[in-house]
């Protein structure tokens, strides 16, 4: 009432020009409102100009035009809708180590889950010692003088990374039934962050193991130089960066773990297999060798085998026998172009899963 009363003592000469100075403040957003609504009111009746002063911005809304002052000098002089074209929209923007989160939440993971680092090498011992030790009686004649078990090493070493690779994919699963994932979904954390995170995190992990079977080298006769250790580390982390987007990809929709363990043991074995891990390349059926040269992860065991046996006392003849070129139609496919196949059809994967990823609810 009083506010009213101030306005009206403003009108009683009748003036076509009303200046107000801010007279709204300190009242009630009811009294505000009641105040804007009189104002109003009286600018049409009246016919007259109203000049007023505010610092509330929906207050300034209502005029004709705008005057925003800073310092004492007019910055901004326009209609309301033209001040908020000149402005534009609001952007936020956000930026996370989302991939690095991701990943170091796995390595997390494995560091305290050390029966899991121990029962994944417990394939690879068996295979090497138990298989290689027994079958070697067998073989002695046909190796060229080399240890079978210093032949399957290699293999060994790169496949063994298979199922700690393959299986880091599967507790996107457990992730998904325990509600882990639903929390990272509602994040600001884009969804192809948490695939990349996963691949990388897998890979790094069966990378680690790696080091273990790489200790059992002089056990078995086979002489690592550092620059051949890096060389087939390398190898290794691309071999399970690959198989861990594999992985993404069958998982990446899959709602319960019983399904996603039955499927992944289908994929491991075969791919275990028909790698030539366990065996030459050379001189096989023909409907064998189609498989093993179809098989992405022979791409990767030939190189690791390449590499180890680089450092082999023995002759060049044996060690030809027992590692003998993959060949496309005679062709001897190059080591890079091997190593090139195994990182394209990585990144393919790894595409495939997170268009996948991007679809789940």
């Amino acid at each position: 009432m009083k506010r009213r009363l101030e306005i009206a003592r403003g009108l009683l000469h009748s003036p076509r020009v009303l200046f107000l100075d801010e007279p709204t403040v300190g009242l009630d957003p009811q009294t505000r409102l009641s105040i804007w609504g009189y104002i109003d009111e009286l600018r049409r009746a009246e016919q007259i100009t109203i000049f007023l002063t505010t610092h509330y911005m929906d207050e300034a809304e209502n005029c004709d035009r705008i005057a925003i002052m800073d310092a004492g000098k007019v910055i901004a002089l326009d209609t309301p809708a033209g001040l908020k074209a000149s402005i534009g929209t609001d952007t936020v923007r956000l930026r996370t180590a989302d991939d690095d989160a991701v990943m170091h939440r796995e390595l997390i993971r494995f560091a305290q889950d050390r029966l899991r680092f121990a029962s994944a090498l417990v394939q690879p011992v068996l295979f090497l010692f138990v298989l290689g030790t027994g079958l070697s009686s067998l073989t002695e004649g046909s190796t060229g003088g080399i240890d079978l078990r210093t032949f399957m090493y290699p293999g060994i070493l790169a496949t063994s990374t298979m199922f700690t690779a393959i299986f880091a994919a599967v507790s996107i699963v457990w992730d998904r039934e325990f509600g882990f994932l639903r929390e990272m979904l509602v994040a600001p954390v884009r969804r192809g962050s948490i695939i990349v995170g996963k691949a990388l995190g897998g890979a790094t992990v069966a990378t680690l193991q790696s080091v273990v079977i790489l200790l059992l080298a002089p056990v078995v006769g086979v002489s690592l130089t550092p620059v051949i250790v890096l060389v087939i580390l390398a190898l290794v982390f691309l071999l399970s960066f690959t198989l861990t987007s594999l992985g993404l990809v069958v998982v990446a929709r899959i709602q319960q773990i019983q399904t996603v363990m039955g499927i992944m043991q289908m994929l491991v074995l075969p791919l275990s297999f028909l790698s030539g891990a366990l065996y030459p390349v050379g001189n096989l059926p023909g409907w064998l060798a189609l498989l093993v040269k179809l098989n992405p992860v022979t791409y990767a065991v030939h190189p690791v085998r390449t590499a180890a046996f680089s450092g082999l006392d023995a002759s060049p003849q044996a060690v030809a026998r027992l590692n003998p070129p993959i060949t496309w139609n005679g062709w001897a496919v190059p080591a890079l172009l091997q190593v090139g196949l195994v990182a394209v059809i990585g990144v393919i994967f790894l595409g495939v899963a997170v268009k996948q990823f991007q679809k789940v609810e």
